[in-house]
């Protein structure tokens, strides 16, 4: 058998069961249609399709079970990490992007810099083995060019970019750098004994984005969305803190836990006219304050 074959039936036996629980029959079948549609065999026996679930759970970390009283084949969503979601929506997209090779008009990419996704692996490989690494590093909002010498502790996704999170040598802080802004990554033989009291996701619970929290204080914060809004607030909620305390027709009140940083008002500010802030006070100020100056400019 193909190893590409194989690699697009395991990747189809999965989005058919992300679809919900499935017979054997219903994905045979279904894997019947994508080979009329790509072009390659992924027919498959039973016996072949136990081999294949075996493949999936090991090398990509998914468990299948299997429903005797119903018969029917099912993720395990209890089990399924966030690593593993992640993998799932790349493959999809790994395959939407090779179904689309043959013709440009098929699909409408962003148009945006590199993301610095190159040094992915380099980075983690020295955050696994506590590495030291150096780089050139640029900021945004400065022409001036750095070298940086730091331990990196972890990689951290945001807004469609990447950061990794790391001890700057010069001043013992921990910061956030964009691989973005990140060139002439070196990875030295320099071990590092890791942070014992540093944790990522404790670090960045009650923040939104990628500012830390430092010198911030946290709030317990409550926005009020239109109802049509409110759909999208409850579909992809604004952080892990939020909660629904009004859903009606009229309106959908949502209750947070962050800290006021730039990048939550910045998420607030997004929303415009369709929500309003009814507390704190201070982050009520902070958004008149934003509107007013703006205001100014016209």
């Amino acid at each position: 058998m193909a190893k590409r074959e194989l690699f697009l039936r395991n990747m189809h036996i999965l989005n058919k069961l992300k679809m919900g629980p499935a017979t054997f029959e219903q994905i045979d079948a279904y894997l019947k249609r994508q080979s009329e549609m790509q072009g390659y065999d992924l027919n498959i026996s039973k016996r072949q399709f136990q081999r294949d679930l075996q493949d999936i759970c090991s090398i990509n970390d998914i468990e299948i079970n299997y429903d005797f009283k119903l018969k029917v084949y099912a993720i395990n969503e209890e089990e399924l990490s966030e690593v593993s979601k992640r993998r799932m929506e790349a493959l999809d997209t790994f395959n939407a992007l090779k179904m689309a090779e043959s013709s440009f008009r098929s699909i409408q990419f962003e148009k945006r810099k590199p993301q610095g996704t190159e040094n992915l692996n380099g980075l983690l490989h020295s955050i696994t083995n506590n590495l030291r690494i150096s780089f050139t590093y640029q900021k945004y909002w400065e022409d001036e060019i750095t070298h940086r010498t730091v331990e990196p502790y972890a990689l951290k996704e945001f807004s469609n970019r990447w950061y990794v999170l790391a001890k700057d040598l010069k001043d013992g802080q921990i910061k956030s750098f964009a691989l973005d802004r990140l060139s002439q990554l070196e990875i030295s033989k320099t071990r590092f004994k890791p942070s014992k009291t540093f944790d990522i996701n404790e670090y960045y619970k009650f923040c939104f984005g990628i500012i830390s929290p430092t010198d911030h204080e946290l709030h317990e914060v409550i926005l009020q969305f239109d109802a049509f809004q409110g759909k999208y607030i409850k579909s992809l909620p604004l952080h892990e803190t939020q909660q629904v305390i009004v859903d009606n027709a009229d309106e959908v009140r949502i209750k947070l836990k962050v800290y006021l940083t730039h990048d939550f008002l910045q998420e607030i500010l997004k929303y415009g006219e369709n929500v309003k802030v009814i507390q704190p006070e201070i982050l009520i100020q902070q958004v008149k304050a934003t509107y007013k100056n703006a205001l100014k400019q016209y």
